[in-house]
């Protein structure tokens, strides 16, 4: 039976290579034929794991919870010492230095991913804005979110800090970081749709081979997964949920 992979909105383009060929990789793993697929955004990416069309997808934490709580996926590697950090961005030619800076009412960009925009929520309120005091524009990619902040269009953008050290340095000099979160425990996670519950354990064996193998540095850190990979288990998931319930507050 075939597998279906399904590649993260927030992957690089420029790492994209990197997922296709570990996928090949995969599929000699694992003995099994595979198809990845890319999702240009995030809702793309729901309704594909709705409709039952997704057997193994590198989630981000919000999508790990619904997709544990609610499809029964299983968690089976996460990247080891790397966290999901958020961070809020502004015009480096701008008038907001720091968030005593912040407007009355914001206007923001941000993409489609709803963790990003939780963390985010809780950094700006410090500067006194509700949830209505925030104008968001949703758009399909973090190169569009900079480019928003960059022309005028919106005040401010919402960034996996991972995506905004990965926008070229020209870009990154016109964006002034506000404000990072530091809660170091959301991650991303590999995940598995419960029907393929046997491939759980091979596919922790061969990306733990590969997180051993120093000539794999270069692999392991497009993949985002700089030092490794480690199992995740169902605890992990279940603090994720605990934390994304609190940020939904």
């Amino acid at each position: 039976m075939r597998y279906r992979f399904a590649i993260s909105p927030d992957v690089h383009a420029r790492d994209l290579p990197t997922w296709f060929v570990l996928n090949t990789r995969l599929q000699r793993a694992l003995g099994r034929p595979g198809r990845a697929t890319v999702h240009d955004d995030f809702g793309a990416l729901h309704r594909a794991c709705a409709a039952g069309e997704v057997d193994l997808v590198y989630a981000n934490a919000a999508d790990t919870v619904e997709l544990v709580r609610e499809h029964g996926f299983l968690p089976v590697v996460r990247p080891r010492e790397v966290a999901d950090e958020a961070v809020v961005v502004v015009s480096a030619t701008g008038p907001v230095t720091d968030l005593d800076d912040v407007p009355d009412r914001l206007t923001v960009a941000a993409t489609d991913a709803p963790d990003v925009e939780r963390i985010c929520r809780i950094l700006l309120e410090p500067a006194d804005l509700d949830a209505g005091a925030i104008d968001l524009t949703v758009l399909r990619n973090y190169v569009l979110v900079a480019k928003a902040v960059i022309t005028g269009q919106v005040e401010a953008g919402f960034f996996l800090r991972r995506a905004h050290d990965n926008l070229s340095a020209t870009t990154r000099g016109m964006l002034r970081p506000l404000i990072s979160s530091r809660i170091h425990v959301v991650s991303h996670c590999l995940l598995l749709a419960p029907g393929l519950a046997e491939l759980r354990e091979p596919l922790r064996d061969f990306l733990h081979t590969l997180s051993r193998d120093p000539a794999e540095q270069s692999t392991l850190a497009e993949l985002g997964a700089p030092h490794g990979w480690q199992p995740a288990n169902e605890d992990d998931v279940e603090f994720m949920v605990d934390l994304m319930d609190a940020l939904k507050q």
